[in-house]
């Protein structure tokens, strides 16, 4: 007994030492951190209303179960027994128990999902008891109680279908035993080129064919009624060109069982849906008002089917903005369609009647100050669903929010994380992170632990010195400014924020003076400065600032910024447009701080972005974000992105071994590589914050109205949600 004791003892302490090396101290693993704009806050859920009420609160029924985000959501024409055939788990289909004759068939529901620290397609079924009154919104929100009600299953092996590379999923739609989705895994091997490509997996083997050709990217899929077809927006072989509002794409159409037969239908149009084999729906930018419209196309019933030879004619009309709409098999008398309304800052869902060619108000009715997006009809046309956030101004969700969100990496050896703040960086010993939250610097630790205010004035980007192991240096001023504006380096003593030299300026012109970088010895900085009219490099003292020492290291009338030093000290990398100043177009370059050895170390592609470098922790590779792997959705289903192409990757310092680390519809950007592993799990912080999100910005421009912000200003004093 005595021997077992103490074999499992040291069982334990092996265990435990083995642990704590695996996870903390391995000098070969580490972890990347970046920031997402906004999507720390959004907390999606689909809900649905019933068409045939009146929209209440009391008949909006949530869906989906609170977990992550959920989104772009899709009512399949399908019965448990057809799901069981279809689905390799047949139990996992099987009704929750008995149900009362009198109780409704449940809800089943296919959509896009990110928990995991993945994206993946979902299949639900929601059974509910109408004597126990489960229709209410409040009730089926209720999970503890409530468990047995849902049947969840994941569609996708992830594994099998993608080869265990990780990518975005998006728009699924199920089509007899096929679901036709997007997804970003197979890099077209072109930079500024998307990876977004339509697929179909059969459920019962899952086995996964493209439909999309090689060297062109697809987006919005919609399979009609039959199965037989499927529509998508797509820029064909022309490419995407750096748009980030209203795509330009075409609408194409192609054979659902394989892609062939593909020809284009629309030119200028997105978001396709299906009502009959010859109708679809589609949107566009009018070019006579300028109004973002809904419009249909009908397929000529003999011969070719090209351009020239359909029929398109406009749906909505205008002085509202109308778009992402969605049908329902054979339904001719309505339309569902996403909004935004002059008299409105908020988007909706409403239906619009083709009959009386009138909108019927939906989603304004239940939560008025809440942005609805993407809707979707039942088979049947009772039932409309659509994503907001759930709860509205509050978070109902009882989740506390993560401040690092555990993201799958593709690379075993490093773990990576979205961060809940701007310009995050790790302190020399990896245990705390610095970030900012427009105004202000902040402080907490990597646990989630002790988060504190140390600088109160609008600041951006910090960065620890390496020595000093309590400072952070910081840009203070206004972000995304001109030359001209008022922007220094200041450092932080963040463990004496009360004492009289906590903040110190260490540059003093005030001439844009921005994204600070610490050499390893901790005696010098480089940063870029607007001090003779462009944003150049330059390198000055860390303790005394630039009275104390100061050399230009770049020279030239174009923009060197947001550098970072090596940790061997031998290289500083910086993004810069000298190769088309002004264009808006950034490269990475590597230069010595002595002024040599300047080289570029990526093409983007052309008019493209890299940048925010940060070197990992031996100095071997680079953490970036760029527009390298193009756009991956319409950024009108999204939430605001100023740059919705922006992902995360990583480069080796002779420019090679490029790999992709983030794959979303959103923009990702300002990483930072901490000098120790952290566990890949999420980590809460000590907040609890609303969801909210700020809709597309280019969606405020209503045309030929001058005098809509007072009508906004109005809105603002209804009652809702």
């Amino acid at each position: 007994m005595k021997l077992q004791t103490i074999f499992c003892s040291l069982l334990y302490l092996l265990s435990a030492v083995f642990r704590a090396t695996a996870d903390e101290d391995s000098s070969s693993r580490s972890s990347i951190i970046f920031t997402t704009l906004g999507r720390s806050d959004y907390a999606f859920d689909i809900y649905t209303l019933p068409i045939s009420d009146r929209p209440t609160t009391a008949n909006e029924i949530k869906i989906t179960d609170g977990e992550s985000v959920n989104f772009n959501g899709h009512f399949p024409s399908l019965s448990s027994s057809f799901l069981s055939f279809l689905l390799r788990n047949q139990t996992l289909i099987q009704s929750p128990g008995p149900q009362d004759s009198r109780d409704p068939p449940p809800l089943q529901l296919i959509y896009v999902t990110e928990r995991n620290g993945t994206s993946n397609i979902y299949y639900d079924a929601v059974y509910y008891d109408t004597r126990r009154n489960t229709r209410s919104r409040t009730a089926l929100e209720q999970h503890g109680a409530e468990v047995s009600t849902r049947v969840q299953v994941p569609l996708l092996d992830l594994n099998e279908v993608n080869g265990g590379v990780i990518s975005m999923k998006d728009k699924p739609s199920l089509s007899g035993e096929y679901l036709i989705y997007v997804s970003t895994h197979e890099n077209p091997g072109t930079p500024r080129t998307s990876w977004a490509a339509v697929y179909s997996t059969e459920l019962k083997t899952g086995l996964t064919r493209r439909l999309t050709p090689y060297g062109v990217a697809d987006f919005s899929p919609a399979v009609s009624p039959s199965g037989k077809y499927t529509a998508v927006a797509s820029y064909g072989n022309k490419g995407w060109d750096g748009e980030v509002e209203m795509l330009s794409t075409d609408i194409y159409i192609f054979l659902t069982r394989d892609g062939t037969q593909r020809v284009k239908i629309v030119e200028n149009g997105g978001w396709p849906c299906w009502v009959d084999e010859s109708t679809l729906f589609f949107h566009r930018k009018s070019e006579e008002d300028d109004w973002i419209s809904v419009y249909k196309v009908i397929l000529p019933q003999t011969g070719l089917v090209s351009t020239e030879s359909v029929s398109i004619q406009r749906v909505t009309p205008p002085g509202l903005h109308a778009f992402t709409p969605a049908t329902s098999p054979g339904n001719n008398k309505f339309i569902a369609v996403a909004t935004r309304r002059p008299t409105s800052s908020y988007r909706h869902i409403e239906l619009f009647d083709l009959v009386k060619n009138k909108f019927i108000e939906l989603t304004r009715f239940v939560s008025p100050k809440t942005h609805h997006l993407n809707p979707f009809i039942s088979p049947d046309s009772s039932r409309v669903g659509y994503h907001k956030c759930r709860g509205g101004s509050t978070r109902e969700d009882g989740n506390t929010q993560l401040l690092l969100e555990n993201i799958k990496s593709p690379l075993p050896d490093i773990s990576l994380f979205r961060f809940d703040g701007s310009f995050p960086s790790f302190s020399p010993k990896g245990d705390r992170i610095a970030f900012v939250e427009f105004p202000g610097v902040y402080v907490v630790n990597s646990d989630g632990s002790n988060r504190r205010k140390v600088y109160f004035k609008n600041a951006f980007s910090t960065v620890w010195d390496p020595v000093r192991e309590a400072v952070v240096y910081t840009s203070g001023g206004p972000e995304f400014a001109s030359e001209s504006s008022e922007v220094d380096i200041i450092s932080i003593n963040v463990d004496d924020v009360d004492g009289v030299s906590a903040v110190r300026r260490l540059t003093t012109n005030g001439k844009n003076n921005a994204f600070p970088s610490v050499s390893p010895d901790g005696k010098w900085i480089v940063f870029r400065s607007s001090r003779t009219g462009y944003k150049n490099l330059y390198i000055m003292d860390a303790e005394g600032g630039e009275g104390y020492g100061l050399h230009r290291l770049t020279e030239g009338p174009w923009t060197d910024t947001m550098c970072n030093w090596s940790p061997d000290g031998d290289w500083i990398a910086f993004a810069s447009d000298r190769d088309n100043p002004g264009s808006g177009s950034f490269e990475m370059y590597l230069i010595h701080p002595n002024g040599t050895g300047l080289r570029k170390l990526i093409q983007s592609g052309s008019a493209g972005r890299a940048n925010h470098p940060y070197f990992s922790p031996d100095g071997k590779s680079i953490v970036f974000t760029s527009d390298y792997g193009g756009i991956s959705a319409e950024p009108i289903s999204t939430p605001h992105q100023y740059q919705p192409y922006g992902e995360i990757f990583k480069i080796k310092l002779d420019g090679s071994d490029l790999k992709r680390l983030t794959q979303n519809s959103f923009e990702d950007g300002t990483p930072a590589w901490g000098p120790r592993f952290i566990r890949p799990v999420d980590v809460e912080e000590v907040k609890n914050e609303q969801c909210a999100f700020e809709d597309c910005h280019w969606l405020n421009e209503m045309p030929n109205q001058r005098d809509w912000g007072a009508a906004l200003e109005a809105d603002k004093v209804q009652c809702g949600v």
